[in-house]
C-alpha cells in the first residue's frame, strides 16, 4: 500500500518550509476557514456538561437524530437513528463500509478520476478496483453505457463522489437517474455515494442517487462535517445505510476505534441544528476563488482547464508539457512535472496519476486570492521557461 499522494506532497512542502523556502500549498483538500464560533461553543458546552467519557460506538443518540433531521430537512430523505453510524471522519466511514461489504476477490467499480483513498482502501480489503475512466472533455463523468460495460459477476460495490474529489464535477439529477436505471438491472451491486462535498455546490440544490427509491435498500451515503463546516481537525464523518449494513459497520468500528470523540460529537450537533449562514458564506467565497483561478490558469498556454460546479479543486490537463525539459531534466509525465513545480516554482500540487488520470494534476483553491494569484504566476513563469 502506498502513502497517500496528497499527504506525501503536503509533507514535502512542510519540509521545504522548515528550510525557509516560501511554498504555496495547493495540495491539501482543507478549507482555510476557521470553525465557526457557535460550533466551538457547542463543543465547550458539551465538555462542561461532562461529555468526556467513552461514547456509544455508533454515536450519541441525539447526534444520530440530528443527522436524521439534516437528511429530512436538506434532502427530503427519511432515516431512522439505527441507520446512522458516526465515525472518526468520512474516511473511516468508507473503510467501515468496504470492510463490511466486500470480500477478497470481489470487484469494486470506481469512476476515474477518483479520490486517492478509494483505490488504497479497496486493495486493503483484498478486493480489486475496476476503473471506469473519464476525461476532461466529458466533464470527468462516466456514461450509463460505461457503467453497464463495467459491471460483471464479480462486481460487489460501486463507489463514487459527487461533488467529486479531485475534479469538482457534479452529477445532475438526470445523469444520476440514467445511472440508477442501469443499477436497477443489477440488484447485487451495492452503491456507496460519497457526498462529503455536498455543501460546496455552486449550482444550488445537491442531488443524491439516494433519491431514486428503487435503489434505497442498497445505498450507503457517506458524509461528514470537515468540508462544509470547516471542521477538518474535528474528525467526524457518518454514514446513512440499510440497518444491516449499519450494524456491520458498528461492529467493525467497535474493534478499531470504538466511538468518535465525544467533544466532536457535541460540536456536530451544534453545527447540524444551527443555521447554515457561515457555510453559505464559505461557499460564496470559494466560488469567487474558483472563478479567479480558472481565469488565471487560462492565461497559461497549453493547459486545458475544467469548469467544476462543486468542491474546491481544479483538475487541468497538462499533457501538452510532457516531454519538455527544465534545466536538462525531461518532464515525461505528471509525476515528474509536479515534483519539478514544487522544487523550482515552490508550488505544491498533486499529480493526477494518484487519482487515476495521469494527464492532469489537482490544484486546491481553498486559500486566499492573493496566494492563488501568486501561485498561478509562479506556474506560468515555470511553464514559460520549459524547452
Amino acid at each position: 500500500m502506498q502513502e497517500s499522494a496528497t499527504i506525501k506532497m503536503a509533507q514535502l512542502s512542510r519540509d521545504m518550509r522548515k528550510k525557509g523556502i516560501n511554498i504555496i500549498d495547493l495540495s491539501l483538500g482543507e478549507p482555510d476557514f476557521d470553525t465557526p464560533a457557535h460550533i466551538i461553543e457547542a463543543a465547550i458546552e458539551g465538555m462542561q456538561q461532562g461529555y468526556t467519557h467513552y461514547p456509544p460506538v455508533a454515536g450519541f443518540q441525539d447526534l444520530k437524530e440530528a443527522i436524521c433531521t439534516k437528511f429530512k430537512r436538506d434532502n427530503g430523505f427519511h432515516f431512522n437513528a439505527n441507520q446512522i453510524v458516526v465515525s472518526t471522519g468520512a474516511k473511516q466511514s468508507l473503510a467501515n463500509l468496504l470492510f463490511s461489504l466486500v470480500n477478497p476477490g470481489d470487484e469494486v467499480l470506481i469512476p476515474a478520476p477518483y479520490w486517492v483513498t478509494y483505490d488504497a482502501q479497496i486493495r486493503m480489503v483484498g478486493a480489486i478496483p475496476r476503473v471506469l475512466s473519464s476525461s476532461i472533455e466529458d466533464d470527468f463523468k462516466i456514461t450509463p453505457a460505461q457503467l453497464e460495460q463495467g459491471i460483471n459477476a464479480k462486481t460487489k460495490v460501486f463507489l463514487f463522489s459527487s461533488p467529486c474529489n479531485p475534479t469538482g464535477s457534479v452529477y445532475s439529477k438526470s445523469e444520476l437517474e440514467a445511472l440508477a436505471k442501469v443499477f436497477a438491472k443489477y440488484p447485487n451491486v451495492f452503491i456507496i455515494s460519497d457526498e462529503i462535498y455536498e455543501m460546496i455546490n455552486f449550482e444550488g440544490q445537491h442531488e443524491s442517487i439516494y433519491q431514486f427509491e428503487w435503489l434505497r435498500d442498497r445505498i450507503a451515503i457517506v458524509n461528514g462535517l470537515s468540508k462544509g463546516f470547516a471542521m477538518t481537525g474535528w474528525r467526524l464523518g457518518y454514514i446513512a445505510a440499510p440497518p444491516d449494513v449499519a450494524r456491520a459497520c458498528t461492529k467493525m468500528q467497535g474493534q478499531i476505534t470504538s466511538g468518535t470523540s465525544t467533544i466532536s460529537q457535541r460540536a456536530a450537533i451544534g453545527a447540524l441544528l444551527s443555521g447554515y449562514e457561515s457555510c453559505r458564506s464559505m461557499c460564496n467565497i470559494l466560488l469567487k476563488r474558483r472563478n479567479l483561478m480558472i481565469a488565471e490558469l487560462k492565461k497559461i498556454k497549453g493547459l486545458i482547464v475544467n469548469h467544476p460546479k462543486g468542491a474546491f479543486y481544479l483538475f487541468p490537463n497538462v499533457s501538452a508539457y510532457f516531454g519538455k525539459q527544465y534545466k536538462g531534466d525531461t518532464l515525461g509525465d505528471a509525476d515528474a512535472l509536479s515534483l519539478a513545480i514544487l522544487k523550482y516554482a515552490n508550488v505544491a500540487l498533486v499529480s493526477g496519476s494518484a487519482f487515476g488520470n495521469d494527464h492532469c494534476f489537482r490544484l486546491s483553491y481553498a486559500l486566499d486570492q492573493e496566494k492563488i494569484k501568486e501561485a498561478v504566476r509562479r506556474l506560468q513563469q515555470f511553464f514559460d521557461t520549459l524547452d
